[in-house]
């Protein structure tokens, strides 16, 4: 791998993980446009664990937190809000691979997300903070990150998009959304680790290391400044911008799924 493709994929990576957008669709897309197979999966794995360290670092303060008070609501209703992409993660494993492999559902997927965030951004008052919220919060809020296993359904749009539907409060909506990411993103990291153990494919050596480290470098980097600046945006309520963005990409990717064929 190139050391210009490993930047760029590490960078839409680190921005995609966190802006409303999906990093899984734009990964997807540009593995085919890049025609990248050979490593693919090890990349990956650096890619998402580059990110994981910049949610970390970003909160940091209300990880030590809960860690000095593991009963206390918010790391109970993270726990609760991780079962339903655990048990979607269980039985659909194959189908979802599937989807990831073909880029069937790419185009759908683009355009759905740009829904659900016109949707979410534009309905009544957010108010409601984590004192507020109940049980049925964190398990409509997990429910919708385990759809969001869908290439091209954003883990990040889906979760902040159903808190606000649901009254949370912006700020809360987007910190729980981005705390919840960790457990997600450490399971998929360690998913897909079994598989690249299990198959032997590890290919570190034909990435090359420089590549491998600028990819994990600038992944962690501007996933760091996405974090924060999507805590903001979310603020602001400008996430119906994004729904443009994403209508125009999936839109040209269907149109080449359906009439082109150039990457699909």
């Amino acid at each position: 791998m190139s050391v210009i493709r490993a930047i760029i994929l590490g960078i839409v990576q680190g921005l995609t993980e966190f802006l409303p957008v999906s990093s899984s669709g734009h990964l997807v897309l540009l593995q085919k446009i890049f025609n990248i197979e050979e490593g693919a999966l090890t990349f990956d794995i650096a890619l998402h664990l580059a990110t994981l360290i910049a949610v970390l670092l970003v909160y940091r303060k209300k990880i030590l937190g809960m860690l000095k008070n593991p009963f206390s609501k918010l790391p109970l209703y993270i726990v609760i809000g991780t079962i339903p992409v655990a048990v979607f993660g269980l039985l659909l494993n194959d189908l979802i691979e599937s989807f990831f492999e073909t880029g069937a559902t790419l185009g759908a997927g683009f355009i759905f997300t740009g829904l659900v965030l016109m949707y979410a951004d534009s309905t009544g008052e957010k108010t409601k903070k984590l004192e507020q919220m109940n049980i049925k919060d964190p398990l409509l809020i997990g429910t919708s990150q385990a759809v969001a296993m869908l290439p091209a359904v954003s883990r990040s749009g889906m979760t902040i998009s159903t808190a606000l539907a649901l009254g949370i409060e912006r700020k809360t909506a987007a910190d729980f959304s981005f705390l919840l990411s960790i457990p997600a993103i450490l399971g998929a990291v360690v998913v897909d680790v079994y598989k690249m153990l299990k198959t032997g494919t590890s290919q570190i050596a034909s990435i090359g290391p420089l590549p491998f480290a600028l990819g994990m470098i600038f992944a962690a980097v501007t996933g760091f400044i996405a974090v924060k600046f999507m805590i903001s945006l979310v603020q602001k309520q400008k996430l119906k911008y994004f729904s443009w963005y994403l209508w125009i990409i999936g839109a040209l990717v269907l149109l080449d799924q359906l009439f082109f064929h150039v990457f699909f």
